[in-house]
């Protein structure tokens, strides 16, 4: 991702060079995912590029890293505010069922696979079974956010009443004291939808943000202070501030733009995208509710996700789960910024929820289960009408 806030100091001082001088283009908005929602105040602006600046920070073992951890900071993960690549790919290990991992005591649910001089990384033990999960693009999650129960409920259907072969389903999932949910917020058990994560095993951005600074980087905080290497609870290494000023930068940080709206080929590609019925998971029009901030309230957006889970087919069944989720159930990704993700991929395609198809159609056609009448649907398409279809996902 670019820091704003150097990017600022370094375009005020082009009015004191040359005019001779010849400047990089800054880039349209379409074609990168950082930049900020519409209509931030400018306090809101302020505390953006405060959250900028602490989602690029470096820790060391002085700032207190590790001693344990995966990576050193949050951009070495979501380059460019993208996907991850499978360099920084995570490992989760343990959970076999909806009953609860079965490792914690043995570093479960994530691998620290890297470590200070000293120490040993950390090893997946015997007989634990563990996936892999490349890291989300991070644009437009306040949106998501925003999002209220009741409508991600309204897009369930477990019993697949209207006959599509569909049955989406929430990960209803425990949540920690430190995440207070909002005052529509809908509980089923004592427990709550959860939105982030591949599995959709966090609630909110900051549960997501909290656990991120503990289980990735082995930092403690207020949220999160038990120390991931010696089981213990130790004092925050992070601020309490810092950590609320990253998480309203993943809240504000704009949705991904799609590009060439007015091309015919994509537009014919998007009426495909609708008549293979990709969009019985992937939905193409949602609205928020009431937000804190001003600039997320009653918006609509494209993100291309039911925020559900669906049973994907034993072809993604990894055997490892998080809260509710049956091991062989994924929440749908949201698509937008799709074709931006080469950006921060090192130029290629690292795709589904551990990087393993190198191409948009690659993914496509390792969908089963609830999918697999649009993947035959697919299939089944002229080559015209692939090649638009994908013109089309490449464009979002």
């Amino acid at each position: 991702m670019k820091n704003s806030f150097l990017i600022t100091i370094l375009l005020s001082s082009v009015a004191f060079t040359s005019c001779e001088t010849n400047y990089t283009e800054i880039p349209a908005d379409d074609t990168v995912l950082d930049g900020t929602v519409e209509g931030l105040s400018h306090e809101e602006s302020a505390r953006f590029l405060r959250g900028d600046e602490a989602f690029s920070k470096v820790f060391t073992r002085g700032t207190g890293l590790g001693p344990t951890y995966v990576s050193t900071s949050c951009v070495s993960c979501h380059t460019g505010d993208g996907k991850g690549h499978p360099s920084t790919i995570l490992t989760r290990f343990g959970q076999i069922d909806e009953t609860g991992n079965l490792f914690l005591n043995q570093g479960g649910p994530q691998l620290q696979n890297r470590s200070l001089p000293g120490y040993f990384p950390e090893q997946v033990p015997f007989g634990a079974t563990f996936t892999k999960f490349t890291a989300p693009a991070t644009t437009g999650l306040g949106f998501l956010e925003a999002l209220s129960d009741a409508d991600i409920l309204a897009m369930a259907d477990p019993n697949d009443m209207d006959g599509d072969g569909i049955s989406g389903v929430p990960n209803w999932i425990d949540i920690p004291d430190f995440v207070i949910p909002s005052s529509n917020a809908i509980s089923q058990n004592g427990k709550y939808i959860g939105r982030y994560g591949k599995k959709a095993a966090a609630h909110s951005l900051l549960h997501q943000t909290a656990n991120a600074y503990n289980q990735d980087m082995g930092i403690t905080s207020i949220f999160r202070p038990i120390d991931t290497y010696s089981h213990l609870e130790i004092d925050p290494e992070v601020a309490t501030s810092t950590v609320n000023d990253v998480v309203f930068y993943l809240r504000t940080l704009k949705a991904p733009i799609q590009r060439n709206q007015n091309d015919a080929v994509v537009n014919q590609g998007a009426a495909i995208f609708n008549q293979i019925n990709c969009t019985g998971c992937h939905k193409t029009e949602l609205k928020t509710g009431n937000s804190p901030i001003a600039a997320l309230s009653y918006k609509t957006f494209a993100p291309y996700t039911d925020l559900l889970l669906h049973d994907m087919g034993s072809g993604l069944d990894d055997n490892y789960t998080e809260g509710n989720a049956k091991t062989y159930e994924w929440k749908t990704p949201a698509l937008w910024g799709l074709g931006l993700s080469g950006n921060s991929q090192g130029g290629n395609f690292f795709l589904m929820h551990d990087g393993r198809a190198r191409s948009v159609e690659e993914a496509i056609l390792m969908h089963g289960g609830e999918a697999t009448a649009s993947k035959i649907n697919y299939q089944n398409l002229t080559q015209s009408d692939k090649a638009a279809l994908l013109k089309f996902m490449k464009s979002l």
